[in-house]
């Protein structure tokens, strides 16, 4: 290899060296030298929102530079923007905030009750004349029966209710299942990932999951038609 060719790579090298991003979060070492799967973001422009991105990172007197940057693994999975192409970048929704880290064990903490919606307050008297309005007196005829159209339209509408919250029921399972188990909130960590998968390394994981990647909507369909036969029996 000539001297000029030695040159460009050791050069190039030193490029890429110096310019991996890596990320500003405390306790997270993930970084884009050893970790192609993370994307990492720079800090927003808008004052607040980059005021709440520093607080959220608990780092509230960081001096932010260019080469500031939060990886993927601390955004919930509905403020990210997955690349159409191969080629593309995964870029935040409008207004994303980083909120998994590993002082809350990587999972979004449920909006707490303000002070006022947790105090019980004493529901207003009510005077006796208001209630003598309120009182509606009917006549119910106990012994009369149901018409079978009634009855019909009743047990369809209870179906339907029913396949309507299995459904929802289902989608829910899905959505916990692909929340709890997303690969980017173990890829910084070679110890995650041997304790919840048993592969010894991220990048052995990867290599299984290409391999079953395109056969996995067939396994999932193969379940569900286990289930239903279960069901059936």
């Amino acid at each position: 290899m000539s001297r000029r060719k030695i040159f460009k790579t050791e050069h190039l090298q030193r490029q890429v060296k110096n310019y991996s991003e890596h990320c500003c979060v405390p306790l997270c070492t993930a970084s884009a030298k050893f970790n192609g799967v993370l994307s990492f973001h720079g800090f927003p422009t808008e004052l607040e929102l980059r005021r709440q991105w520093l607080v959220k990172i608990r780092r509230d007197n960081f001096t932010i530079s260019s080469h500031s940057k939060v990886c993927s693994r601390h955004f919930a999975t509905d403020q990210l923007i997955e690349p159409k192409t191969l080629d593309g970048r995964r870029r935040l929704v409008k207004g994303a905030v980083p909120t998994l880290f590993e002082w809350n064990h990587f999972t979004a903490q449920t909006p707490r009750a303000s002070v006022w919606e947790r105090r019980e307050r004493p529901t207003e008297p009510v005077s006796r004349e208001e209630q003598e309005e309120h009182i509606d007196v009917r006549d119910h005829d106990y012994c009369s029966t149901p018409e079978p159209a009634s009855l019909d339209m009743s047990s369809q509408a209870t179906e339907d209710n029913s396949k309507t919250l299995e459904d929802l029921q289902k989608q829910l399972q899905e959505l916990r299942v692909q929340r709890e188990f997303c690969l980017q909130r173990f890829a910084g960590s070679d110890d995650n990932i041997r304790f919840y998968t048993r592969f010894p390394s991220y990048n052995h994981l990867m290599a299984f999951w290409f391999l079953i990647e395109p056969s996995i909507y067939k396994m999932v369909r193969v379940t569900r038609a286990i289930s239903a036969a279960k069901r059936n029996e």
